[in-house]
């Protein structure tokens, strides 16, 4: 039994191809062989704001927030803003428990102004400005992260009242980020420690760390909380100082195409458990609070990208050459899920290579199309709710139970200009 299986069992109608680890759990077929999401047909939403543009599925991203407070009971969960950074998102995520993660001003920002609860952000320092660091410390932000000398001396000087902070710790492990981009490797923890306790507004709570990206093997978040345990013993035996929070990031693995590999969150949730008892057992060390921060994991299948078809020219050997209104300057495989939305395609395939309409960005090769696909049709890319690369912006469409809104509006660009 899959997760899906598990959290989000098949519904009736559901039609076979639309594979249900890259497809929203409710995407069906409806009788005219549209595509539909939220109960809304996908052309509909194409019709009413033109492509490109991303639908979110409104009840996925629930049902994502729930799957991971079920399996994590003990666990906070906080939603990392970044893959998906919109204040209604926020309201959302928030409104089914979760914290909020954010990791720049305009991060900090939409939170705020979407209502989040200051005591239920979790900030990451990086790159930060006096500025915003002033106004987390003013406006109560529940935790920032640290992940460097120069960080912890700013925020020590703009703090004029107590902040909780953490520290991020490589803990050395073969997923791990470079090291400039993740914090404090093990050895040069324990001068990290002594230089926030050495600031007398900063409260050191815990650490904090990021082992990369679409990681689908949970072992290495079981090695990190053995080596981050036994650091957070060195600082009692050292400093007489109990550390309570433990968070260990997110960069879980979602499938992009039917067959991707993809992050177990039982096997997850097993794992975590029995690397807590055992290293606090070992260690002697009271159970930290922990704390996961999901991204892709709750927003990247519940969003559907729409593109529409520009041109196709047939080529030698049953290949073809298929346009879309992307002005994206994707990456190679972005667009390798794609099917077509306007109608159900079961007729003979052949192999294509899609491009954006600026002609020079390759978004996908050999991705099976219907041979009889034409221009105006509409073509539908599954799980791209996060991280979605581009120059320009495409209005983001929520929708659920047949209703739909707009979250975010279309960004104009050269191409659209050229195009009017």
């Amino acid at each position: 039994m899959t997760l899906v299986d598990f959290f989000s069992p098949p519904r009736l109608g559901t039609a076979a191809n639309l594979d249900s680890a890259v497809w929203p759990g409710d995407a069906r077929y409806d009788v005219d062989g549209r595509i539909v999401v939220g109960d809304v047909a996908l052309a509909d939403i194409a019709d009413t704001y033109g492509t490109a543009v991303r639908v979110l599925d409104e009840r996925e991203v629930r049902q994502r927030c729930r799957a991971y407070r079920k399996t994590f009971p003990e666990f906070e969960i906080g939603y990392a803003a970044a893959a998906l950074p919109i204040g209604a998102v926020a309201d959302l995520v928030t409104g089914e428990g979760l914290a909020l993660v954010v990791c720049s001003s305009d991060g900090l920002a939409t939170a705020l102004t979407a209502g989040v609860d200051p005591k239920r952000i979790i900030l990451h320092g990086t790159g930060l400005s006096r500025d915003t660091l002033q106004a987390a410390v003013t406006r109560g932000v529940g935790r920032i992260v640290l992940g460097s000398p120069a960080e912890i001396d700013l925020l020590a000087t703009v703090a004029t009242r107590p902040q909780r902070v953490l520290l991020r710790v490589s803990p050395g492990i073969e997923q791990d980020l470079p090291r400039q981009a993740i914090g404090f490797p093990l050895d040069e923890v324990a001068a990290a420690v002594a230089r926030v306790l050495g600031a007398p507004l900063l409260e050191l709570i815990g650490f904090h760390c990021h082992l990369g990206s679409q990681i689908y093997n949970p072992d290495h978040y079981g090695e990190a909380i053995r080596r981050l345990v036994a650091e957070m013993a060195q600082v009692r035996r050292e400093h007489d100082r109990i550390l309570t929070d433990l968070d260990l990031g997110g960069g879980h693995a979602v499938a992009y195409r039917s067959g991707d590999a993809e992050m177990n969150l039982p096997e997850l949730s097993a794992i975590t458990e029995d690397a807590l008892d055992a290293a606090c057992a070992r260690q002697h060390f009271p159970r930290p609070n922990v704390a996961l921060e999901p991204g892709r994991g709750i927003v990247a299948r519940a969003g559907v990208t729409l593109y529409r078809v520009l041109s196709v020219k047939q080529n030698d050997g049953g290949h073809a050459s298929v346009v879309i209104d992307s002005a994206a300057r994707g990456r190679t495989g972005d667009c390798a899920g794609m099917v077509v939305a306007n109608r159900r395609a079961t007729g003979p395939q052949l192999s294509a290579t899609v491009a954006g309409r600026a002609g020079d960005v390759i978004l996908a090769t050999d991705v099976r199309l219907p041979a009889d696909l034409r221009a105006g049709e509409l073509l539908a890319v599954p799980c791209t709710g996060a991280y979605q690369p581009g120059a320009t912006r495409p209005p983001v469409i929520a929708v659920r139970d047949g209703h739909y809104t707009q979250l975010v509006a279309r960004e104009p660009n050269l191409l659209d200009r050229d195009a009017s």
